[in-house]
């Protein structure tokens, strides 16, 4: 059945079987509302067993990538709700970041520009992140008041950037320029503005033709290794591995190398 969500746009190239997300409230820098968070969560969830896609691109319209929850959508509601109807909405976002991790295809945040708040850990659970120059980003919930912990910040951050790094960002609530995320590795690259989405487009192609199961079993590696000891992610590794070799894409690189061709993975 084909995703069809309304809160944004969604497209498939059957080409090259990539997935392109494209947040698309430009008009109020592409702020979340309850819909599009709901409606993000359940596309990420669906797209791990789509058939079809091999690599999702999520983007955004317009000159923000994504600015946060929409403050008149959002956060004045929350200020009518009680204890346990804000840990329902805190819980939503966090399971949007979730959904994005345990989704085995890899996903491509293609970052349009202004990338802040929750957009800013959206950006941070995406697998790699291409950036145009003007993709400043700020992890801003202490400028507001809130924690700096927020939706799996204080988890993924440190992996990405390291402890010192992340604890900058997520105190001080500062933007930084697209160069100096690139700079501390929280960018893995940046490109002109109107090289972006063919950039982002080739990577996730790339990544698209590539052993899909054994992709997703790295994905899934990096979630589960972050919090084992080096013996225990050892025996994961040496059990994951093994089943790999077991299946179709395994021989099928050896005899693409036998043969001296590129390899035409399942």
């Amino acid at each position: 059945m084909a995703l069809r969500p309304k809160s944004f746009l969604y497209s498939v190239d059957p080409a090259t079987s990539v997935a392109t997300i494209t947040l698309n409230r430009p008009e109020r820098l592409n702020a979340l509302t309850f819909e599009v968070y709901k409606e993000l969560r359940d596309t990420f969830r669906a797209l791990d067993t789509a058939p079809g896609v091999r690599a999702i691109i999520i983007t955004g319209s317009g000159r923000a990538f994504c600015t946060g929850g929409d403050v008149e959508d959002i956060i004045g509601a929350l200020f009518s709700r009680d204890y346990d109807g804000l840990l329902e909405f805190t819980r939503l976002t966090c399971d949007l970041i979730l959904s994005i991790r345990q989704c085995r295809r890899p996903v491509v945040a293609a970052l349009n520009g202004t990338v802040a708040g929750a957009g800013a850990v959206i950006a941070a659970a995406s697998d790699i992140r291409i950036a145009a120059e003007s993709a400043k980003i700020a992890f801003l919930f202490s400028r507001v008041g809130l924690a700096g912990a927020d939706m799996g910040a204080a988890w993924l951050l440190p992996r990405i950037v390291g402890n010192g790094h992340a604890s900058e960002l997520l105190m001080l609530g500062d933007f930084i320029s697209a160069q100096r995320a690139a700079e501390i590795g929280l960018y893995n690259r940046v490109v002109p503005g109107d090289r972006l989405l063919p950039e982002a487009t080739e990577f996730a192609a790339r990544l698209a033709r590539g052993p899909s199961m054994a992709l997703g079993v790295t994905k899934e590696s990096l979630n589960q290794e972050a919090a084992m000891d080096l013996v225990s992610a050892l025996e994961a590794e040496a059990r994951a591995q093994a089943a790999c070799m077991q299946k179709p894409n395994f021989r099928e690189a050896y005899e693409a190398f036998r043969a001296k061709r590129d390899a035409r993975f399942e």
